[in-house]
């Protein structure tokens, strides 16, 4: 029988399952991080730093104790999980190493058909940076000769190599220094233990795949679970959902008020017997947080039409360079422009755009101040500057 979810329950099952509908604190350690992780299914690494890098706020928005050098160990010394490829860089979970091994093998395909832009490098190149790296030890892109500065944005002979062989998993991720990746042999990284793990085979990687994308979003369409690791094809998935009795047909309200056709979790209903309604915390969500991640699925769920125009000229922005989704129980309330001023130790409120029908009366600006203020902690700015007319 198909369930018919309201779009109230959609976005507080979506909310609960990823982390985003109990206020973020408690006591935080490296095992109880690694949970999150793990109940996220991945984080997404990110380079720029407006505020805070995105795989930071991610976490942060989780639980306000955390602070980058937490995942540092997690990765480098806890080795808790391991740095691969989903639809961007990410970290995952060190128990998902041997299910990864069909996304090992599709990346180095996709890179050997130059569908990266950039012609492989003969196997003999691959070799030598292999045997240089299993000789002198860890090694970043910018260690090898002839890598100028900047090099890591460039895609030269030995960056190739280096890509190739850790999409293999010749390679892997030692740690990040100042965000570009430290190489390192697999069997110097990954703990034995994990490497021993026999990989099932390749129907049985899709089957996890499907599952535990469908554990973490709680319902979907095929194209949102095809996504959500992207680690399998469209077709794979569907194929997959065409066989055995784990999913229950459900149909989801949209903001709109029409209805789509979905899969969801067996125990959805129980799920949505226990939810709560979520914490009318208003928060500043990362651009590449897996609650917008999908921009089509946050449109749908919350009428949130968001895009990041960093890539956008400026003339042409409809909002700023690098704006925030602002989440306030289980609607999105607005957008922000934010920066953190290192240098003078301010974190700058630039521009808010609240979304249609939305006020900022004096309870919600003293809940983003709260939510500013919070911020300053995980980015070491001490002083707070709201810009003049900065509530649009």
């Amino acid at each position: 029988m198909t369930i018919r979810i309201t779009n109230k329950q959609a976005r507080r099952v979506w909310l609960s399952l990823q982390g985003m509908a109990s206020p973020p604190t408690g006591a935080l350690n490296q095992q109880k991080l690694a949970k999150i992780v793990e109940d996220l299914g991945m984080v997404q690494l990110d380079p720029l730093r407006v505020v805070a890098r995105a795989h930071d706020h991610i976490l942060w928005s989780r639980n306000a104790n955390y602070r980058p050098p937490m995942l540092e160990r997690l990765l480098a010394s806890d080795k808790l999980v391991f740095e691969h490829f989903t639809h961007d860089a990410v970290v995952l979970p060190m128990h998902v190493w041997p299910i990864w091994k069909r996304q090992r093998a599709r990346k180095c395909a996709q890179m050997e058909k130059g569908s990266w832009g950039t012609p492989l490098p003969p196997k003999a190149d691959r070799t030598r940076v292999k045997k240089r790296i299993a000789s002198e030890g860890p090694l970043s892109s910018r260690d090898f000769e002839g890598a100028p500065k900047g090099e890591v944005w460039r895609r030269s002979s030995h960056r190739v190599s280096l890509d190739y062989l850790w999409h293999s998993g010749e390679l892997a991720t030692l740690e990040r220094r100042n965000f570009s990746k430290v190489f390192d042999l697999t069997e110097r990284v990954i703990p034995k233990a994990i490497r021993e793990i026999p990989a099932a085979n390749d129907a049985a990687q899709i089957t996890w795949l499907c599952r535990s994308a469908l554990s973490k979003l709680g319902f979907g369409t095929e194209r949102e679970i095809k996504a959500f690791y992207d680690a399998a094809d469209l077709s794979e998935v569907k194929a997959e959902f065409q066989r055995g009795d784990w999913w229950q047909p459900v149909e989801i309200e949209s903001a709109d008020g029409s209805w789509t056709p979905s899969l969801a979790r067996p125990d959805i209903a129980n799920l949505i017997s226990t939810l709560k309604a979520p914490s009318s915390r208003l928060r500043i969500v990362n651009p590449f947080d897996p609650i917008v991640r999908d921009r089509a699925r946050a449109k749908r769920l919350f009428g949130f039409d968001y895009k990041i125009e960093i890539y956008t000229p400026a003339a042409k922005r409809r909002y700023g360079y690098y704006v925030y989704p602002m989440l306030e129980g289980d609607r999105f309330v607005g957008r922000i422009e934010i920066r953190a001023d290192r240098s003078a130790g301010i974190l700058r409120v630039e521009n808010l755009w609240p979304e249609s029908g939305v006020s900022f009366g004096s309870g919600r600006v003293e809940r983003l101040e709260a939510e500013v203020e919070r911020l300053t902690r995980l980015v070491e700015t001490p002083e707070i500057e709201f810009s003049r007319g900065y509530i649009k």
